[in-house]
């Protein structure tokens, strides 16, 4: 056992713990979860894609973000068409492109928040080690 590395994986879920609950309640203020708001996040980056892509981006299983989709569908905050095959397409509507947009004023606050004690620089260096543990998906 490597205690330092236990110490140091602990210490990273505890960062990414704390900013997942002020994000989750800061957004459930707005009416949306941090994971409803991530899919939508994730649907507009991607306009078109399937179940399977969309839950590979939100770090989900197909079957919880297909659950995920069916609430977002039914509060009219999604579509999903037929695609190629029984590939799903997924898109926003207007009213889950207002909800993003609210979301992502909300985060930008929260994150402000969550990394005012670092230095721009040092927010940079953190940045590039973690793109370093976890290269960055295209």
């Amino acid at each position: 056992m490597n205690p330092e590395l236990h110490v140091l994986g602990r210490a990273v879920k505890k960062v990414q713990y704390r900013q997942h609950r002020a994000l989750d309640t800061a957004l459930t203020a707005a009416g949306t979860t941090l994971a409803q708001w991530d899919a939508l996040r994730a649907v507009g980056r991607r306009p078109g894609a399937s179940a399977r892509e969309l839950a590979t981006a939100t770090f989900q299983t197909e079957q919880s973000f297909g659950t995920l989709a069916g609430r977002l569908l039914a509060q009219g905050l999604i579509t999903r068409t037929p695609g190629h095959g029984r590939r799903l397409e997924h898109h926003l509507t207007p009213a889950g492109q207002a909800l993003l947009t609210t979301g992502e004023q909300i985060a930008d606050t929260v994150l402000t928040d969550h990394f005012a004690p670092l230095t721009p620089e040092e927010r940079t260096t953190l940045l590039h080690l973690l793109h370093t543990l976890a290269p960055e998906d295209t």
